[in-house]
């Protein structure tokens, strides 16, 4: 199969979006297919070159002035390669690939990574459209994505290629007890929730040690709140790391406060090592956390009671341990394998509408059709 992935940029800054899909990428090319990121580039060409995935420079910008250059752009690479399939994964890609090229012999998959944006409802131009979790689903669903063309596909991280050829880099030394974040610094991420209930902590647990690790637009406001907090001391924030791995594993406790969060990675990443974690009842993250039973959900924007769980963690070890416990449980749902297997499923069904193709029929090319996740208030209509 051939398989176009289009995203605005191949940065390694951390971009959810991007590391889902150049997981993807690298899974699909392993699997024998002929894969291509069209995108700005920025960083992980030379990892998609190992990986046997040709990388192509294709400018993406919302700007109105570049659109004639990006489709001009887009259909010479369509007219090359001849794809199966085009998989956009942020909205330029997605428009740029349904109205660049009216007579298109490709199916177009887009996946809608965060809700949250107002322009998410224009994914709808894929031929499906695949959100990352049940509440992005539903969400897309009540904004007006046709319900015959959407479906859930949840992310996952185990076995990810971004670390492959990576060596575990030397473990920071961290002060204990700690909290740990791996976030972009935005406020919907709820950095600042975070920042008041580490004070009020401070307060239950003197020695308590805070550690944000990520960038963002955002950073140079946390960090004022931190010493207007009095906790600037205590709160240390490390800026973007590429392998957050060594913060994760000497983690006592792990939380993720968003205001919003579609399917996040690092949920992935921290049930994977193990960590007893803290969460916010919003979009993807009770899915990810198996509804409160792999760690605690606390009301978003609530500093106070986020204060309760995390102190409550850190001074009970009984009930760390047994979180930490349930946290490594059913994990195989995240591995890369799964998400891979379960596109390539999606995109099978969607070729098969469109004959005649290469691979008109899942029968043809030998492939097992999975159950796709589809949440209960979509499934009557949802026909793949």
């Amino acid at each position: 199969m051939k398989i176009i992935h289009l995203a605005n940029h191949a940065q390694n800054v951390g971009n959810g979006i991007v590391n889902m899909m150049v997981d993807l990428a690298c899974m699909q090319a392993r699997a024998g297919h002929d894969v291509t990121v069209a995108s700005a580039g920025g960083g992980h060409e030379a990892l998609l070159a190992r990986e046997g995935v040709r990388h192509v420079l294709l400018a993406q910008s919302p700007r109105p002035s570049r659109l004639p250059a990006m489709a001009a752009g887009f259909n010479r690479l369509i007219a090359e390669i001849d794809p199966d399939v085009v998989h956009a994964h942020m909205i330029t890609g997605a428009l740029i690939a349904r109205f660049s090229s009216l007579r298109r012999r490709f199916v177009l998959v887009t996946t809608v990574h965060n809700e949250f944006q107002k322009s998410a409802p224009l994914m709808r131009v894929g031929d499906r459209v695949v959100a990352v979790s049940e509440a992005v689903a539903v969400a897309m669903a009540r904004r007006g994505i046709p319900r015959a063309r959407l479906g859930v596909i949840g992310n996952g991280t185990i076995g990810t290629p971004r670390l492959a050829h990576t060596p575990v880099p030397d473990e920071p030394r961290l002060a204990h007890p700690c909290v740990v974040t791996v976030a972009g610094m935005y406020e919907r991420k709820g950095i600042g929730d975070l920042l008041h209930a580490f004070a009020l902590l401070r307060k239950r647990v003197p020695d308590a040690v805070l550690y944000l690790v990520g960038d963002g637009p955002d950073r140079a406001a946390m960090e004022a709140l931190a010493q207007q907090l009095g906790v600037a001391e205590h709160a240390h924030f490390t800026g973007f790391v590429a392998d957050p791995r060594g913060y994760l594993a000497q983690a006592d406790v792990f939380t993720l406060p968003s205001h919003t969060e579609s399917g996040a990675l690092v949920l992935c990443e921290a049930r994977e090592t193990g960590r007893a974690i803290v969460g916010t009842r919003v979009g993807g993250i009770p899915e990810m956390l198996d509804d409160g039973e792999a760690g605690l959900l606390v009301p978003p924007a609530n500093p106070v009671e986020l204060a309760e769980a995390l102190g409550m963690l850190l001074t009970d070890r009984v009930a760390r341990a047994m979180l930490m416990a349930r946290s490594r449980r059913n994990c195989e749902r995240f591995n890369v394998q799964r998400v891979s297997d379960d596109y390539l499923s999606v995109y099978e069904r969607a070729l098969a509408s469109r004959q005649p193709r290469r691979f008109a029929t899942v029968a043809t090319a030998g492939l097992a059709t999975p159950e796709i996740a589809v949440p209960d208030a979509i499934s009557q209509k949802t026909t793949w």
